[in-house]
């Protein structure tokens, strides 16, 4: 498949770049932060962006063609880093660190600040529904059900401000290749997003997954 690429790298080389890359991408996420909240003057916006712009120019020196994919090695692990919702790599991420259990659910604890924002104050409605077809994804893959997204339908049930917030996504029941999940977005009052998805095993996977023994625990 097209975008995921073998890169067999030893543990201690894997938590080398974890520890290089986060903070680094997390630098970049002030950064937007602070491109929409800074007063400071004209004239220090224009030197701020001749030194942004260098320091892209620096980065652009030796870079990958493309998107960044999904890396994995030979033990089945994989390092989506480039994902919009969980990439350790990617700065428009938040990101979001799912708690996977197997028995089909994935859960997790983050924060929203001012570059989500869609009415005053309060979370983007697409921002909500990227991050509930990331965690109801998540949830299909940590009960053994990966796929790609059917289907999502999206229920604002009140607004979800920016801010700490919890994203739980779980499976509710399988139906051969596909799998129907659920899952919420909530602050410190309940729920303000309900999501329900069908997730397909594309057919480049089907040969894998029916390979594969998994309990009758969802059907």
């Amino acid at each position: 498949m097209h975008g995921y690429h073998h890169e067999d790298l030893a543990a201690d080389e894997q938590a080398g770049q974890l520890a290089l890359y986060s903070p680094f991408t997390q630098s970049v996420r002030e950064l937007v932060d602070a491109t929409l909240r800074t007063t400071v003057g004209d004239e220090e916006i224009r030197r701020a962006q001749a030194e942004i712009e260098a320091i892209t120019a620096r980065l652009r020196n030796s870079q990958i063609e493309g998107s960044f994919g999904v890396r994995y090695s030979s033990d089945g692990s994989t390092r989506p880093w480039g994902n919009a919702v969980v990439g350790v790599r990617n700065p428009i991420a938040p990101p979001l660190d799912f708690v996977r259990d197997p028995a089909g659910r994935a859960t997790a604890h983050f924060r929203l600040g001012a570059a989500y924002e869609g009415p005053p104050g309060l979370t983007h409605g697409g921002v909500s529904a990227l991050i509930l077809d990331q965690a109801l994804g998540e949830a299909c893959g940590a009960g053994g059900r990966p796929g790609m997204t059917g289907g999502l339908t999206i229920r604002y049930l009140r607004p979800a401000p920016l801010g700490d917030l919890t994203c739980e996504g779980w499976i509710d029941r399988t139906e051969g290749y596909k799998t129907y999940a659920k899952g919420t977005i909530s602050d410190s009052g309940g729920p303000c997003v309900e999501a329900e998805g069908i997730f397909i095993v594309p057919k480049w996977a089907r040969e894998l997954f029916d390979s594969q023994e998994r309990p009758d625990r969802f059907e």
